[in-house]
């Protein structure tokens, strides 16, 4: 299963860099396959085993902070294994060259 995660303390410090920092040291120490996005994390696992990370997550951020708003969307594919590579993937093999990130 691919869940794409996104946690917004809100009523702080505009930056928010510190408490996102938090969320992918939980993820660190949890062995869950994950890749940060600008907007947003996405976390590659079974139900069982990501559900509780993203309530400590959503806990550590909610410690610092009286109010937060935690998204999460799930994708959940029969043959859902590998989704972090293999979407991107299938999306270069379409466009015949390889993504390489942000335009500078």
């Amino acid at each position: 299963m691919l869940f794409e995660l996104s946690i917004m303390p809100l009523g702080n410090d505009p930056h928010i860099s510190d408490e996102i920092a938090e969320v992918i040291r939980v993820l660190d120490k949890s062995g869950l396959m994950y890749q940060l996005t600008p907007t947003a994390t996405c976390i590659e696992g079974r139900w069982e085993d990501v559900i509780p990370v993203v309530r400590l997550c959503h806990a550590r951020v909610r410690a610092s902070c009286d109010h937060v708003v935690t998204l999460l969307k799930i994708e959940d594919d029969a043959d859902g294994h590998n989704k972090l590579t293999r979407n991107v993937t299938s999306v270069e093999e379409k466009l015949g060259h390889a993504l390489t990130g942000p335009i500078q």
